[in-house]
């Protein structure tokens, strides 16, 4: 009980869901030899009975402030209003965000492209909670979140966010299922409940002949693919993905984002994904392109689709009307030859 309790306080630390601070538990964990998954489970529940409950109490606000009459698909998950990030370096300013508006809806599939200093990986952790703007506002699921304080931002984050990293970030010493369910400790979930939701995202992801493999036994595609159903088994409102294909070759990172956009579309989730690439940023439903902490121009996909989508449905509505439009423009720039 009381190396459990010992680990309970390096849990606590976890649900930051910071990448250093994962890393600093997993060094801790490979530390110590002799605690095997069962103790963790002890330390598990220690945690579990500390923050369970006011995670549940804002899982509870989230399911009542999602049934209050509004579309789902129209409703705004997240808004980014006149943000600002300055830093000091000397007695010069940095100004690593310079003044950033826009919005996502649910379901939606965005992608934030720039180059290296661009901005993209301030903005992202600016939504998370990771890092506290200068100026401006950032809404998510109706909460003004750069108004919380660390301990808010914690439950928040449990509450509704899912992150998937570059580097994995998964505990070497536990199988697929176990790194998978983790999350749900922090939710006050039994251990049978999260080990059984863990397993079906693993099925989700393709990865039902894995779920017994530790990640030195799978390759990087499959350890992000155990990243992302992570991210999934919480059921989060939004998934904040950093650079997750960065890591992989070609091949495999073609396969992470059809899987992306499948589990996107199917499963309504939202996704703001940052990248450095135009290529990958082109899977989004909008992409953001930021370059010098500014929003440069962003690009809605599936307006452009759906106004593909209509204007071929006049055409198969009208077959003439076409021909017609075509014919009258021919007309008007032949008699603006001759008269010419």
């Amino acid at each position: 009980d009381k190396q459990a309790s010992i680990w309970s306080r390096y849990l606590r630390i976890v649900i930051l869901v910071s990448p250093p601070l994962l890393t600093i538990f997993k060094m801790l964990y490979a530390v110590d030899n002799k605690m095997d998954y069962d103790i963790l489970n002890i330390a598990f529940e220690f945690t579990k009975d500390n923050y369970g409950q006011r995670t549940r109490g804002a899982l509870r606000r989230r399911q009542a402030a999602e049934t209050d009459g509004k579309t789902a698909m129209a409703k705004t998950v997240i808004q980014v209003k006149d943000l600002y990030k300055i830093y000091m370096i000397g007695t010069n300013k940095v100004r690593a965000l310079n003044g950033v508006d826009f919005s996502v809806t649910r379901g939606e599939f965005c992608c934030i492209v720039g180059t290296s200093g661009s901005g993209k990986s301030t903005l992202l952790n600016m939504m998370a909670g990771l890092e506290k703007p200068t100026k401006g506002e950032i809404i998510i699921a109706g909460e003004h979140i750069e108004k919380k304080s660390e301990s808010q931002l914690v439950n928040f984050r449990q509450a509704h966010v899912g992150f998937i990293f570059q580097s994995y970030n998964l505990m070497q010493n536990m199988t697929a299922v176990e790194n998978v369910a983790m999350p749900l400790t922090f939710q006050g979930v039994g251990k049978a409940e999260r080990e059984a939701r863990a397993r079906k995202m693993l099925k989700l992801v393709g990865l039902e002949r894995f779920m017994k493999h530790r990640p030195g036994q799978m390759s990087g595609g499959q350890q992000q693919r155990v990243g992302i159903a992570r991210a999934l088994v919480v059921n989060p409102e939004i998934v904040f993905a950093d650079e997750p294909t960065g890591n992989l070759d070609s091949n495999t990172t073609m396969e992470m984002l059809h899987l992306i956009q499948k589990i996107v579309h199917e499963k309504k989730q939202t996704m703001i994904m940052v990248t450095h690439d135009n290529n990958l940023a082109s899977y989004g439903d909008r992409i953001i392109h930021i370059r010098d902490g500014k929003i440069l121009k962003i690009e809605d996909k599936r307006l452009e689709a759906q106004e593909r989508a209509a204007a071929e449905a006049a055409a198969q509505a009208d077959p003439g009307a076409v021909q017609r439009t075509e014919t009258l423009q021919g007309t008007e720039i032949l008699t603006e030859q001759n008269n010419g």
